[in-house]
């Protein structure tokens, strides 16, 4: 752990789509019920975008409140990047159209893809640009449509995502707040657990790959399951070791809300009362990159993460991917 944290969290913003889709809807649409999906995700409901909407509209609006509640002007930011598996297009990267949406032209502008964890992998990055003086304002936002590429005749799937975004302002710190550590890992050999194998060159958009719908999410739900305990709760001892943090010094633990027995296994594996386990998942569903920025601002806004506290932050996902952060705000 450094001395003094480069980079601090100034500031924080979300969007959620107005169009609520409950387990009870579901239960129209596939063969499944409300105590099913409950009892084995923990979710109740999670919100989709409405037709014409898209990632960089969810990002922006993120943008734009974190900006506020940060008091920074968007002229003021150096960097932006957009942490997402839903781009708005196959190119330019979605950061750019949040760019010209907020005015931020003095900024430079990129995606990042580390699916659920790619918010952890932007901190790390804002981080970086931060200490090394190469940024003094960085604008983080993770931000998804998964309506978009997921198969609503697929049980096993439809019923755990949700679209939304999520934002962080970072400026460097002058105290002990801010980013204290982080830790990021990744295993390319796994990574026919979670994919969707169309969109990109390997298998193009055509007749044939729509029909295998290659365009949607595809997951062996048990093993990635079995990776995800595995994996968040490795990164989640990690982070409080490079920290030089004990259980006791932690007020919250920030999850990636994939899962409500994913999210407990977690809290276990540190020892961590559920009081301290900040939890939305039966709201919003699994938003991937979007999952973490949602849950810090909603913390921050209703109490639960208070100017001093430490969080960690924990988040595993396709690649696999997965990382966590320590974090005092």
């Amino acid at each position: 752990m450094r001395n003094q944290p480069a980079a601090k969290i100034v500031g924080t913003g979300a969007s959620i789509p107005e169009k609520v889709l409950t387990n009870f809807d579901l239960e129209k649409m596939v063969d499944t019920t409300d105590e099913w999906i409950t009892s084995r995700t923990g979710i109740e409901t999670r919100y989709i975008v409405q037709d014409g909407q898209c990632t960089s509209d969810l990002g922006t609006e993120a943008a734009l409140r974190a900006l506020k509640d940060a008091r920074v002007k968007a002229k003021e930011v150096d960097v932006i990047i957009f942490a997402t598996i839903t781009s708005d297009v196959g190119f330019p990267a979605t950061a750019v159209f949040v760019q010209k949406n907020i005015g931020a032209h003095n900024a430079a502008a990129f995606d990042i893809q580390a699916t659920c964890t790619g918010f952890i992998y932007g901190l790390e990055m804002a981080d970086a640009f931060i200490a090394t003086r190469r940024a003094k304002t960085v604008l983080l936002i993770g931000g998804e449509t998964l309506s978009r590429i997921t198969d609503y005749s697929d049980r096993n799937t439809c019923v755990l995502f949700g679209d939304g975004a999520g934002a962080a302002v970072l400026q460097p710190s002058d105290d002990d707040r801010g980013i204290l550590a982080t830790y990021t890992r990744s295993d390319g050999r796994l990574h026919n657990l979670l994919m969707m194998e169309g969109m990109g060159t390997k298998n193009p958009p055509t007749a044939q790959n729509y029909h295998e719908k290659m365009q949607y999410i595809q997951m062996e739900g048990r093993d990635v399951f079995k990776h995800a305990v595995t994996c968040m709760g490795d990164a989640a001892e990690m982070i409080l070791v490079k920290a030089g943090l004990s259980q006791a010094d932690v007020d919250l633990l920030i999850p990636h809300q994939a899962n409500i027995r994913i999210i407990d296994a977690t809290a276990k594996r540190i020892k961590l009362p559920p009081e301290k386990v900040y939890v939305n998942v039966n709201k919003y569903g699994n938003t991937s990159a979007a999952s973490i920025p949602i849950a810090i601002d909603e913390a921050r806004r209703n109490g639960r993460l208070k100017q001093g506290d430490v969080a960690i932050l924990v988040a595993f996902g396709g690649g696999f991917t997965w990382g966590s952060a320590a974090v005092r705000f």
